[in-house]
């Protein structure tokens, strides 16, 4: 999807985020008109099936801010697949994204945008401070160093607060499956990629959704989504040990006829069989992974179903302004409405 009006359209992921958007909004809109942009903006937020009143508040924010849109999705979808689902609705030329707990500054918005120069398509907001403790730290770092091994060169720069030139959009499979990473992809479109740093302020509420078993499960599934490192390296590992293997034979053979081995070793037997039982299984766990992520992939399931949206951008999405009409263009639209008099 490629964007020709200059300007930025600003897309926030929101879960339980009833207490912090009001606030935020009313800042954003304040910067962006306060700015080059003037009235060339859009804010997108995307409630991601929050349990709580984020919804309420996201629509009547729609209602009295004519930049803004409220998107709700019929089930929870994850943030990425809920910022996939924004990404459908932007409109400019570029694209900013950040969290919704009032950590990412509004003002920073205009730093990103002005590094976003003529050689430069993506560029990310870095916290100058460590923003966790020191668990929480190594599993982020550790997502970053798989993703890294899966060929994206500015891993150490990801972060949710970015901003990027809409046309890498056309670099994103929005109905790939469940796990897409907005990240990869962009990275697969341009290597004109820098970083910023920003200040991230501490959360106004609640705790981050990530946590460190999250975190890991994350980059195991970048890892196996978008590489065969795994697959490689257990070939590798499956050469060396069979290279050791038969280092084990030759000794052991020469040891039984020089007569120093008089009797086999049930231990050394035992213990043998346990550890290359244990690699087999490891081999087997890789393979089952990628056959999985193939048949996750087979069935189709939509990334995200967009339930309802009040505030659709003018001209755009005409569609959209029809109730009960299904609008498909990346993921899947179930019901949509225009804005709310």
């Amino acid at each position: 999807m490629t964007n020709d009006l200059d300007g930025v359209s600003v897309v926030i992921p929101c879960y339980r985020s009833a207490t912090t958007l009001p606030k935020l909004i009313d800042s954003l809109v304040q910067v962006l008109r306060d700015s080059t942009y003037g009235q060339s903006f859009e804010i997108i937020l995307v409630v991601d099936a929050s349990p709580d009143e984020t919804w309420d508040v996201a629509s009547r924010l729609a209602v009295s801010h004519a930049q803004v849109t409220a998107i709700d999705l019929a089930r929870n979808a994850g943030q990425h697949n809920a910022l996939l689902a924004g990404l459908e609705f932007a409109r400019f030329s570029r694209v900013v994204t950040m969290d919704d707990d009032l950590q990412h500054r509004p003002e920073d918005v205009l730093v990103l945008l002005d590094a976003l120069g003529p050689n430069v398509d993506l560029v990310y907001g870095v916290s100058r401070d460590e923003e966790h403790g020191a668990v929480r730290s190594l599993a982020s770092r550790s997502t970053k160093a798989a993703l890294n091994s899966v060929g994206v060169t500015h891993a150490k720069y990801i972060s949710a607060f970015r901003a990027f030139r809409s046309n890498l959009l056309a670099a994103v499979n929005f109905d790939q499956d469940q796990s897409t990473s907005l990240d990869v992809m962009l990275d697969w479109g341009t290597s004109r990629v820098t970083a910023v740093e920003v200040v991230m302020l501490p959360r106004a509420q609640g705790v981050s959704g990530y946590t460190t078993g999250k975190l890991v499960r994350h980059a195991m599934s970048m890892v196996t989504g978008y590489s065969t490192a795994p697959l490689r390296a257990v070939t590798w590992l499956g050469v060396v040990l069979g290279i050791a293997g038969f280092g084990v034979l030759v000794a052991t053979l020469v040891r039984y006829y020089l007569g120093i081995i008089t009797e086999p070793g049930f231990t050394s037997v035992v213990s043998l069989i346990a550890f290359f039982g244990g690699i087999q299984l490891l081999g087997l766990g890789v393979l089952g992974e990628y056959l999985g992520r193939l048949h996750a992939r087979s069935l189709k399931r939509p990334a995200f179903v967009v339930r309802s949206v009040v505030g659709s951008s003018d001209g755009v999405h005409e569609q959209a302004k029809s109730p009960n009409i299904g609008v498909r263009r990346f993921g899947q639209t179930a019901q949509t409405g225009g804005r709310q008099q």
